[in-house]
């Protein structure tokens, strides 16, 4: 599984599919709040950073899960 450099604290489980590899999901949330914290970002200056540096790559098929939280109130369906 492929691992996102000094997030592992955002790490908050494994995904899994069938037939095809496990990977580690991490909270959006949370790495803008380490993002804050260790780099003494703003808010907005995070999620822009983890929007075109960390989100917005893909590494392969090993490609980290980032979660937000789903609101089914608010939601699509």
């Amino acid at each position: 599984m492929l691992k996102a450099d000094g997030l592992d604290n955002a790490i908050i489980g494994v995904g899994s599919r069938c037939g095809q590899k496990d990977l580690l999901v991490y909270d959006v949330g949370k790495i803008i709040e380490i993002l804050m914290e260790r780099d003494a970002m703003t808010y907005d200056d995070a999620e822009e950073f983890f929007e075109f540096n960390i989100g917005g790559g893909w590494h392969g098929e090993e490609t980290p899960i980032w979660m937000r939280p789903y609101d089914i109130e608010e939601g699509d369906g």
